[in-house]
């Protein structure tokens, strides 16, 4: 998986993530370890949720551009 190469640079940053379901989610990914994505989303108004995926779940991640 090519994404797991970037991980490291990635960390901190608004991604957008692809998982293998066809779902797509993004947030700050606040994290990588235990096989496993840690990604801050917005749910809403002032409402945030840190959610966890396997690396088994994700096709791909993508920093966000600049605008």
């Amino acid at each position: 998986m090519a994404w797991q190469q970037n991980l490291q640079y990635l960390i901190g940053r608004p991604v957008g993530v692809s998982l293998m379901n066809g779902q797509g989610i993004s947030g700050i990914l606040c994290n990588a370890y235990g096989g496993e994505i840690y990604v801050m989303e917005y749910l809403y108004q002032a409402q945030f949720a840190m959610k966890h995926y396997p690396f088994q779940m994700v096709q791909d991640i993508n920093s966000f551009p600049n605008c």
